[in-house]
């Protein structure tokens, strides 16, 4: 994972904490994420939001803003179903900044998942993550983009497990993540089963299938 945080614009701060009944009010949750919200979250910070009127890059169908949501965490990190309960609250894209601890030990981590937009509720993809990294560590320029489409494109990339390719766009990449999780698992399994085999010709055919496999998944890396 990527060690990485960015310097928000100071012209998109929006500066507003978000009471966590407001997320009650508008999704839909079980008991145990409603625990969660209780037992890992301080403060939920509406920090900033990057529009055409604050960061004059122009809005899509797809992406017409995106909104940078801050969280202290009460514990060690929050649990991934209360960001997906604040991301389907919220129907345009977010990057989430989680951060812990008090002051020189204090430590954020950035992640976000990819959302889609459609006439229904918002489709979210796998949560992506960088390291944890000291909160009060030195911060990156936001990358060079033309249109809020492909910022947020090259917000999330960083924060995948694949080498991007020029031209991806954010669901090339998801779908390549997929991939290579299916692909992990696939060769975990056969690992399994090379070391339980006691067959010559099947430990073989393993072999080759797990081969197959390693080669594919790396192409994909």
């Amino acid at each position: 994972m990527t060690a990485l945080l960015y310097r928000w614009p100071k012209v998109a701060e929006f500066g507003r904490v978000v009471p966590k009944t407001k997320f009650y009010e508008h999704t839909s949750l079980g008991p145990t994420v409603k625990d969660r919200f209780v037992s890992d979250v301080r403060q939920i910070t509406w920090a900033y939001k990057l529009a055409e009127s604050t960061v004059n890059l122009q809005g899509s169908l797809e992406v017409p803003e995106i909104q940078v949501f801050q969280i202290r965490a009460k514990g060690d990190d929050v649990a991934e179903g209360v960001l997906a309960a604040i991301d389907k609250a919220v129907r345009t894209p977010i990057v989430f900044e989680i951060s812990r601890g008090e002051g020189s030990d204090g430590t954020t981590r950035m992640v976000a998942a990819h959302k889609q937009i459609s006439t229904g509720a918002p489709r979210l993809g796998p949560y992506f993550s960088t390291d944890w990294q000291p909160a009060s560590g030195e911060r990156v320029s936001l990358p060079t983009a033309i249109d809020l489409t492909s910022l947020y494109t090259a917000l999330l990339q960083p924060l995948t497990p694949v080498a991007s390719r020029v031209g991806d766009t954010v669901s090339e990449v998801v779908d390549r993540v997929t991939a290579v999780r299916s692909l992990q698992r696939e060769v975990a399994a056969l690992e399994r089963k090379l070391r339980n085999e006691r067959q010559l010709n099947r430990k073989i055919e393993l072999r080759r299938r797990l081969k197959e496999r390693q080669t594919a998944l790396a192409d994909l890396m």
